[in-house]
């Protein structure tokens, strides 16, 4: 296997992985959330996918 030599290269690795096992990659989020003020700080990264567990289509 090739050396890892950038930061991007290793993020491609990653994501290639995931989606060469059917995973779906989505765009990444803030730890603080926009237009959301119940929220003051993402702690597990589930935030983002609250939509999708309540029920909206998934992308």
């Amino acid at each position: 296997m090739k050396q890892v030599k950038t930061r991007q290269e290793l993020i491609k690795l990653y994501l290639d992985f995931y989606k060469s096992k059917n995973h779906k990659v989505i765009p990444s989020a803030s730890l603080i959330p926009e237009n959301d003020p119940t929220v003051l700080f993402t702690t597990a990264g589930m935030h983002p996918l609250v939509p999708y567990i309540l029920g909206q289509k998934h992308p």
